[in-house]
C-alpha cells in the first residue's frame, strides 16, 4: 500500500496526516510544537510508524507551515508549500464548491478567496495575535477554564457584553473590567468571541468578498462560540470540515501525491530512522548584498545538511559544496 505523508509545523502546533492512495485519512497527529520544531517533527514520524498499516510504503511527503523548510529537510520532502496553497487544496478536497476559507491557528489567521477552484486572493495577519489560538488559550487559563470548555461555556451566554477586541492588550484589560463590573463569565466569553470575529472581519478579511460556501479551518474551529459568532456576523452557515485542525497537513499530503504521480518519480523520503538523528540549527546574516538576509542552516554533526532563508538562491546553490 502506498501512503502519502503531510507535515504542518506551526509556531504553536505540529500536525501530521497520512493518506492512502484513495485520499482517505489513515492517521493524524495534532500536538504542541513547544518551541522545538525538530523534536516535534521527529516525534510525529515516530507516531506515524506506530500507526501505519503493515506493508505500507511512504510514496510522497509534503511539508507546510512556518517551519516547512526545516521539516522538509528532516523528512526529505517531495514538495514544500506555503500554508495558503496547502489549506486551499485540503478545503477543496472536502468541500469542492468552497469559495471562502477562514483559517485561524495558534499565532496566525488567514482568509483565502477561491473562485472556480482557484485561489484568487488571500489575506493574513501580520504582527498582532489578537483572535488567534494562543490568545484564547491565555484567556481561558486566566479564567481557570480548560480551552476545551471555552466554546460550550460561551454558548450559554444570554446577554453577551461588548469586548474591545482590536488588540490583545485592550481585550484582556476590557475583560478584567467587565469581570469587576459583575458580568457573568459566559457573557464575557461570548463577548470575546464576537470581538475576535469583528477583529478578523475588519482586518484580515477587509476588502475581501466573502461568499458561501464558507469553510472554517484550524484549531480555533474547535471553538463553537467562535463558529456561532462568525455565522451571526456573516449571516450564513459556516462549515467546519472533518479533520479541520490538520487541514494544512492533509493539503501537504495531497500535494505530495500529485507531485510524485505527475513526475512518476520515487519519493525523496529519508525514512523513519531520521527520527533518531541528532540535528542542530544555527543562522547567520548574509552580507553579499544590501538585503542582509538571515540564512538558516541545519547540521548533522559538523556537516551542513541544508541552508535556506535568502531572497535569492545563493546559499541554496552553495549548500551542496558546503556539505
Amino acid at each position: 500500500m502506498d501512503v502519502f505523508l503531510g507535515i504542518d509545523v506551526g509556531s504553536v502546533t505540529t500536525k501530521c496526516a497520512v493518506l492512502d492512495d484513495k485520499d482517505n485519512l489513515l492517521f493524524s497527529l495534532y500536538t504542541r510544537t513547544r518551541g522545538q520544531p525538530i523534536t516535534m517533527v521527529q516525534h510525529g514520524l515516530k507516531q506515524v510508524t506506530e500507526h501505519l498499516p503493515p506493508g505500507a510504503r511512504v510514496a510522497g511527503v509534503g511539508t507546510t507551515g512556518s517551519a516547512r523548510y526545516l521539516a522538509g529537510v528532516i523528512a526529505g520532502a517531495d514538495v514544500v508549500k506555503n500554508e495558503i496553497t496547502a489549506h486551499a487544496v485540503a478545503a477543496l478536497h472536502y468541500v469542492p464548491g468552497v469559495q471562502t476559507i477562514m483559517e485561524i491557528g495558534g499565532q496566525d489567521s488567514k482568509i483565502i478567496i477561491i473562485r472556480d477552484g482557484v485561489v484568487v486572493d488571500f489575506g493574513m495577519n501580520t504582527v498582532c495575535a489578537a483572535g488567534t489560538g494562543s490568545f484564547l488559550d491565555q484567556q481561558a487559563s486566566r479564567l481557570a477554564l480548560a480551552i476545551e470548555d471555552f466554546g460550550p461555556r460561551a454558548l450559554e451566554s444570554q446577554t453577551p457584553v461588548r469586548i474591545a477586541g482590536r488588540c490583545t492588550v485592550f481585550a484582556e484589560s476590557d475583560m478584567i473590567h467587565k469581570q469587576q463590573m459583575g458580568h457573568r463569565v459566559e457573557d464575557i466569553l461570548y463577548g470575546l468571541c464576537e470581538a475576535l470575529v469583528r477583529n478578523y472581519l475588519n482586518n484580515i478579511a477587509l476588502g475581501k468578498e466573502i461568499l458561501p460556501p464558507v469553510v472554517f479551518q484550524g484549531g480555533v474551529a474547535f471553538n463553537k462560540g467562535i463558529v456561532r459568532a462568525f455565522e451571526e456576523s456573516l449571516k450564513t452557515k459556516v462549515e467546519v470540515p472533518p479533520h479541520h485542525e490538520v487541514m494544512g497537513a492533509i493539503g501537504a499530503a495531497l500535494l505530495a501525491k500529485e507531485d510524485t504521480q505527475r513526475r512518476s518519480a520515487s519519493s525523496q523520503f529519508k525514512g523513519f530512522e531520521v527520527a533518531d538523528v541528532n540535528y542542530k540549527t544555527s543562522s547567520f546574516e548574509c552580507k553579499s548584498c544590501a538585503n542582509v538576509c538571515e540564512i538558516a542552516q541545519i547540521f548533522v554533526g559538523s556537516k551542513v545538511v541544508a541552508r535556506w532563508g535568502g531572497r535569492c538562491d545563493m546559499w541554496e546553490r552553495t549548500s551542496a559544496a558546503a556539505k
